[in-house]
């Protein structure tokens, strides 16, 4: 339990021999439950976490009690996966059960031992004292945090913050990837957890669906740590994959926040974007030649990136209030106790 709220901790994990077990090992011990899913991992991950199971049952030899009337689950479960699913299948299965179980808040700590649990009251905070529904860590927001990442996945991180920003609603987070987060049982039971993206992007695919229910979020600091783990993303079907889930879900929010609600405003503008922008197009391909076609081609680009620019100014006003970044105002470390409120990361 952590300030009256019981806790649990998703631990997804696909071939993370080596790592898996000292992450289970690692978790604090006011978490009440640790849901360990093996993906259809190939190497030995799962005998590794039936070991870790085994351990905590020799240690304790008690069972823990969840807020569901009086049930009783055991602290480590472990799930198997038939076959490899996906990242986000693994933390579906981990929410959905810990969902079931009735857990007030749930965290998820990466199977390859990258997220520090000594930090995770900091993610949890926001939710036990009633200020966010979903709390997620970013690594963008000092420089010294993020100087261990390498300058690849940083330039794709900024990209990624800004699309996400765009497709999501929520225009004031950063650092989308991150997968260190936590979520209210409130969270789970309301947007429909089981239709969640099942692979790399999930986290994107999430916080649409946050906005849609005007769920809050808070963005916490948090330093990137990179060892010897092997990253499992194929950039090369990642980027394609995620940017049509993102174009896909930005259309299915803008229908239901604001069209469903009769409100035109937002999605007028960006109507008129494209409208202005196969004007532009046409005037390229059919247009006439010279000076002629060089202004309308303009004239359609800035009426492209006006109407564009008032949408997205008006989503942002919309939105504003469902999330914040909590900034440290002692650069010598992250805690709990050394964050100051921020609208902008």
């Amino acid at each position: 339990m952590y300030n009256g709220n019981s806790v649990g901790v998703v631990i997804p994990a696909y071939n993370e021999q080596g790592f898996v077990g000292n992450v289970i090992e690692s978790v604090p011990s006011f978490v009440d439950h640790i849901y360990v899913i093996d993906d259809g991992s190939t190497d030995e991950t799962w005998e590794e976490i039936q070991a870790a199971v085994s351990a905590s049952r020799a240690r304790t030899s008690l069972v823990h009690p969840i807020t569901d009337g009086g049930s009783n689950v055991e602290r480590v479960i472990a799930i198997q996966h038939d076959q490899n699913r996906g990242v986000g299948a693994a933390i579906k299965t981990g929410y959905l059960r810990a969902r079931d179980d009735k857990v007030d808040i749930v965290t998820v700590l990466g199977g390859d031992g990258q997220m520090d649990p000594d930090l995770l009251t900091l993610v949890i905070d926001p939710i036990a004292k009633g200020e966010a529904e979903y709390v997620k860590t970013n690594r963008l927001l000092r420089a010294d945090h993020r100087q261990s990442m390498p300058t690849f996945r940083y330039v794709g991180n900024v990209i990624l913050t800004y699309l996400t920003r765009i497709a999501s609603g929520y225009w004031g987070i950063g650092d989308p990837q991150s997968g260190y987060t936590a979520i209210s049982l409130t969270a789970l039971e309301t947007v429909d957890i089981e239709n969640m993206y099942e692979f790399y992007g999930y986290c994107n695919d999430l916080l649409v669906r946050l906005n849609v229910y005007k769920l809050r979020v808070v963005d916490v600091p948090m330093p990137a740590i990179y060892g010897d783990e092997v990253s499992h993303i194929r950039y090369s079907t990642y980027i394609p994959n995620v940017s049509k889930m993102l174009f896909r879900n930005f259309l299915w929010r803008l229908r239901a926040r604001y069209l469903k609600n009769g409100d035109y405003s937002v999605v007028g503008c960006y109507t008129l974007a494209v409208v202005f922008g196969v004007f532009a197009l046409v005037s390229v391909l059919l247009g006439n030649t010279g000076i002629s076609r060089l202004v309308e081609v303009v004239g359609g680009l800035v009426l492209i990136s006006t109407f564009m620019a008032l949408g997205m100014l008006l989503d942002k006003r919309a939105n504003d209030h469902l999330d914040t970044a909590l900034l440290p105002v002692d650069d010598t470390r992250v805690d709990a106790t050394s964050v100051t409120r921020s609208q902008t990361p």
